[in-house]
C-alpha cells in the first residue's frame, strides 16, 4: 500500500518529525492535535479549545480525501477531567451522528500550559 504523508506546514512538523496525517491506503491516522487557531493562540475554555482541535483535525482530513463522516476513532486528551462535558458536547457537534469510537483521558499536562485538549482520530475510506 502507498503511504501518503499530510502536512500543515507547522514549523514542529519536521522537527519533531511527524505528520498532520498519515494516509496508508483506506486508513488515514491524524496525529494529536491541540486548539490552536491560525495565529498558534489558545482559547480560554476547553470547549472552544474542543472546536478548534476537531477544526484543525477536519483541515488535515480534507486534504487526505476524508470528511467527518469518515472517522471511526477519536482520542481525547484532557489536563482537567471535570471538563469533560463541555469537551464532550463540542465533539458531539462534529460526530453526533458519526458516533466514532471514542476515549477521554486525563493526563498531567500537555506540551504548553495553554493547551487544556489534544484530540486524536482514525479514519477509514469506505469506496
Amino acid at each position: 500500500m502507498q503511504r501518503e504523508n499530510i502536512s500543515t506546514g507547522s514549523k514542529w512538523e519536521p522537527i519533531l518529525g511527524y505528520s498532520r496525517a498519515v494516509k496508508v491506503g483506506n486508513f488515514i491516522f491524524v496525529a494529536g492535535t491541540t486548539g490552536a487557531d491560525a495565529d498558534g493562540k489558545f482559547a480560554a475554555d476547553a470547549g472552544a479549545q474542543t472546536r478548534q482541535a476537531l477544526k484543525n483535525i477536519l483541515a488535515g482530513l480534507e486534504k487526505a480525501g476524508a470528511k467527518a463522516a469518515d472517522v471511526v476513532r477519536t482520542r481525547i486528551f484532557v489536563t482537567d477531567i471535570s471538563q469533560w462535558e463541555a469537551v464532550g458536547r463540542a465533539h458531539g457537534e462534529v460526530f453526533g451522528e458519526v458516533r466514532p469510537a471514542m476515549a477521554m483521558v486525563e493526563v498531567s499536562k500537555l506540551i504548553d500550559p495553554a493547551m487544556l485538549v489534544e484530540i486524536e482520530a482514525d479514519a477509514v475510506l469506505t469506496a
